[in-house]
C-alpha cells in the first residue's frame, strides 16, 4: 500500500488544496462505510483550481499552477485506507504531477476528466459499481417512475452506451454529448456516476441515486406487471425540486464526518 509521507505532502500545498484533499478522503471512506465501494475499482476525483495548486519551479520555491489539477485514489489503496495525504495530483490528462509513488488507473480518469473537462461547477466527480446502479444501468427502460427518490433524479439523470474498458480517450466526447448539463450519468451495463460543486453535495446526490435504484431493484421482484408507476402528472409536479437534490448536502455533509470521525477516523491524515 503505496501512501505518500503526510508531512512531506502537507508542507507543499495550499491550506485550499489541503481542504479539498480532506473532503476527498472523507468521500472515499464513506463510500466505504455506506458499503458501495468494490475493492479498489471505482473513482472519486476532485478539483483543484489553478490559484490553489503549488507546483514547483526551477528555483525550487512553489507557485500557482497555469491550469487546474485533480485529486484521485492511488491504484491499489482500499478506500477505508483512503487518506488525504494518499491521494494523488494529476493534469487533466492523467499524468501524475510532482512526485509520488503511487499509479492511478487510466481506466478511470478517462470518464473523470471527461466531466471535470466540459462542466466547470463539476468539482468531484464519483464513479460507483454498486450491484443495485450497475443492476439498474443494465435494465432496458432505466430507472423507472417508482419512488420518491427516483422521481427526484429522472429529470437530471441522462445515459451513455457501454463502450468497453474505458481506456480510449475518444469515448470522452460522447460521454460529454451524453451527460450535457445534467447531474448524473447512468453507463449502461457499468454503472453510474454524480458530480458536485461540493463533497456534500456530490455524496447527497450519489446517495439517493443508490436508494432510487435499490428500491426499484426491490420492487421489479414482484414482476414488471406488479408495480405501480407514479403517474406523469405527479412526476410533473415533483420535477421541479430534481435540481436541489445536492443542495441538502450542505445538511448532510457535516453529519456523514461526524460519523467518520466514530467508526472510520484517520482520512484527514
Amino acid at each position: 500500500m503505496a501512501h505518500d509521507d503526510p508531512g512531506a505532502v502537507r508542507a507543499h500545498i495550499s491550506d485550499a488544496e489541503w481542504t479539498i484533499r480532506r473532503d476527498l478522503a472523507a468521500l472515499y471512506r464513506a463510500v466505504a462505510l455506506y458499503g458501495w465501494d468494490d475493492l479498489i475499482f471505482t473513482h472519486i476525483s476532485a478539483r483543484v483550481p489553478a490559484k490553489d495548486s503549488l507546483v514547483r519551479q526551477a528555483d525550487g520555491a512553489y507557485a500557482p499552477a497555469d491550469r487546474d489539477h485533480f485529486l484521485i485514489n492511488p491504484y491499489g489503496v482500499f478506500f477505508p485506507e483512503m487518506t488525504a495525504s494518499a491521494l494523488v495530483k494529476i493534469d487533466i490528462d492523467g499524468n501524475v504531477v510532482g512526485a509520488s509513488p503511487s499509479m492511478v488507473n487510466p481506466a478511470g480518469f478517462t470518464i473523470h476528466s471527461a466531466i471535470h473537462g466540459a462542466i466547470p461547477d463539476a468539482h468531484f466527480v464519483i464513479h460507483l459499481h454498486t450491484d443495485a446502479m450497475t443492476g439498474v444501468s443494465a435494465q432496458k427502460e432505466g430507472l423507472l417512475p417508482l419512488t420518491q427518490n427516483a422521481l427526484l433524479i429522472r429529470p437530471q439523470l441522462a445515459y451513455h452506451d457501454y463502450e468497453g474498458v474505458a481506456l480510449e480517450l475518444e469515448e470522452r466526447e460522447r460521454l460529454i454529448r451524453d451527460i450535457g448539463t445534467k447531474r448524473f450519468l447512468m453507463l449502461r451495463n457499468h454503472g453510474s456516476l454524480a458530480w458536485g460543486m461540493t463533497a456534500g453535495e456530490a455524496f447527497t446526490e450519489i446517495y439517493f441515486l443508490e436508494q432510487a435504484c435499490r428500491q426499484q431493484i426491490a420492487a421489479l421482484s414482484a414482476g414488471r406487471e406488479g408495480v405501480l408507476e407514479v403517474g406523469q402528472a405527479v412526476q410533473d409536479k415533483v420535477a421541479p425540486l430534481s435540481g436541489g437534490v445536492g443542495f441538502v448536502g450542505v445538511l448532510v455533509w457535516p453529519g456523514v464526518l461526524r460519523r467518520l470521525d466514530r467508526e472510520m477516523p484517520g482520512y484527514d491524515a
